[in-house]
């Protein structure tokens, strides 16, 4: 570590730091300790400089007359960082204004996304990842909490970012989150909404329910007027319907609050998904859920609804944009008539549409990417080294089929070319490609985790080298493609 003394030595004068593997944005001090990052080969470290650096555990040696410590990037080192210095911890931000999850399923995005929020008032949400992420990932929370706090620290972003423990279904996963800090937890309620009450008959819905008099004095013979011109009212049949759908989810969801949240006695945002169901949320069914968790004592910070049309992964909007707007219209006035912001699940790519919601939402939304930030690692492998892509490229179609179990898309495989008649350059253009999208999309945790018959991985140490050495690429690339989700958002509200 010597080669910081000149550094150490001419603090808080850091014009020079670049030259020492010193990187300036991250220098930071507390009381009489100096705290920064340094790059090396193999990955960034911290080092602590002063009284009070022996609170991170690494390396310990003198420079300039001063006790250090070079400390590797830890679950442990990363909660002294978060301590000494708030700003690497998350906060709640689903409450602000506008707020964009950008998940990081490979713990190295928070370098594009924060240049691209450096130019934008929305708050990040740069910690995002799902139970089925983190497996097929071979990542933990405490990981994915971490990665986006050392990079904050690293590249000094001040401004505030959240946590999400994203589509949570068990009482235990969403109890985890919150134990590390994460900032919002999306409960997902796909196991409790009934998907084959729109195929009943009239008769047989009557048959599987017959309403309280409490329950038709809250919803029959009322008109409820929510805003932009939007009054919804309910026909006996209707409401059996969407109790018999929702109110499990809602029973579900009132349970998680009550338990994990304490009564709102917790610092963390409540985001409820109700997207992942095979039919879409009718403006009477949104209505009633957010109805009966506000009369329950709910207070949730946004809402998913299942949007008409297909919100695909990796692609844009398919579906009639006419009836999306309209529907939208009226999903957007009930959020706001029971005070949350709408939040727009599987936005990555959804182009189209980002006007629209920007416009109706009047600037107040969440918006929810993760897929897209994987691409785009995958368009900068393309780019930089496009053997390994085509290799990668090649074992997923081998994978496709099997991926294919576990999301609804409408991939065309015959439409894909074959990577060995393009050139290298050709490669990269296959990410404009939806089919070829999609492959790539879906396959992410078989291409992190093959292995050969040594047990070694096939791509996923290759992979990380890569985006490590052509980290600026992976970076520019996210701040273009991020950046263009967020122009045309704003554009609908006219900022």
């Amino acid at each position: 570590m010597k080669d910081l003394k000149g550094f150490l030595e001419g603090l808080p004068d850091v014009k020079d730091a670049a030259q020492y593997g010193v990187y300036e944005k991250s220098v930071n001090q507390n009381g009489s300790m100096w705290v920064f990052m340094i790059r090396e080969a193999d990955d960034d470290y911290i080092v602590a400089a002063g009284e009070g650096s022996e609170a991170f555990q690494g390396e310990a040696f003198e420079c300039a007359g001063m006790k250090c410590v070079k400390a590797p990037k830890t679950f442990e080192n990363g909660c002294v960082l978060r301590k000494l210095f708030p700003f690497t911890a998350p906060v709640p931000v689903l409450r602000k204004t506008r707020s964009v999850g950008v998940g990081d399923r490979l713990g190295i995005a928070a370098p594009g996304h924060i240049r691209v929020f450096n130019k934008y008032d929305a708050y990040p949400v740069f910690a995002q990842q799902s139970i089925r992420e983190l497996n097929l990932t071979n990542r933990t929370y405490e990981d994915v909490l971490d990665s986006a706090s050392f990079y904050v620290f690293r590249d000094g972003y001040k401004d505030g970012f959240g946590a999400d423990g994203d589509h949570l279904k068990k009482p235990e996963d969403v109890e985890y989150a919150l134990s590390l800090g994460f900032t919002m937890i999306t409960l997902d309620c796909s196991d409790h909404i009934r998907n084959d009450v729109d195929a009943m008959s009239k008769e047989e819905v009557d048959a599987a329910l017959t309403l309280s008099e409490e329950e038709k004095s809250r919803y029959l013979g009322k008109k409820f007027e929510i805003g932009n011109g939007v009054v919804l009212e309910f026909t006996e049949e209707e409401l059996k319907r969407n109790i018999l759908i929702y109110k499990e989810a809602v029973d579900f969801a009132v349970h998680i609050y009550r338990t994990c949240f304490k009564n709102g006695e917790v610092n963390a945002d409540f985001e409820i998904s109700i997207d992942e169901t095979e039919t879409p949320t009718k403006p009477s069914q949104h209505f009633y859920v957010a109805s009966e968790l506000t009369r329950q004592g709910v207070k949730i910070a946004t809402m998913a609804p299942r949007f008409c049309g297909e919100f695909q992964k990796g692609i844009d909007y398919i579906g009639d944009l006419a009836q999306f707007e309209q529907e939208l219209k009226v999903h957007a006035a009930i959020a706001e008539h029971f005070g949350y912001k709408l939040s727009i699940h599987s936005g990555s790519d959804k182009f189209s549409t980002f006007k629209l919601i920007g416009k109706y939402t009047k600037g107040r939304f969440h918006l929810k990417t993760a897929g897209t930030n994987w691409l785009e690692a995958m368009r900068a492998a393309a780019a930089t080294d496009p053997a390994l892509y085509r290799a990668v490229h090649k074992y997923a179609l081998t994978m496709f089929e099997e991926a294919k179990k576990f999301y609804h898309v409408t991939t065309d495989l015959s439409k894909i070319p074959d990577v060995d008649t393009l050139s290298d350059a050709e490669l990269v253009d296959l990410f404009k490609q939806n089919d070829a999208r999609q492959l790539i999309h879906i396959t992410y945790g078989f291409i992190l985790n093959a292995k050969d018959e040594q047990g070694n991985f096939l791509f996923r140490d290759r992979l990380y080298q890569i985006w490590r050495d052509e980290e600026d690429v992976y970076a520019s690339m996210l701040e273009a493609h991020i950046g263009k989700h967020l122009a045309l958002l704003y554009e609908g509200f006219g900022q």
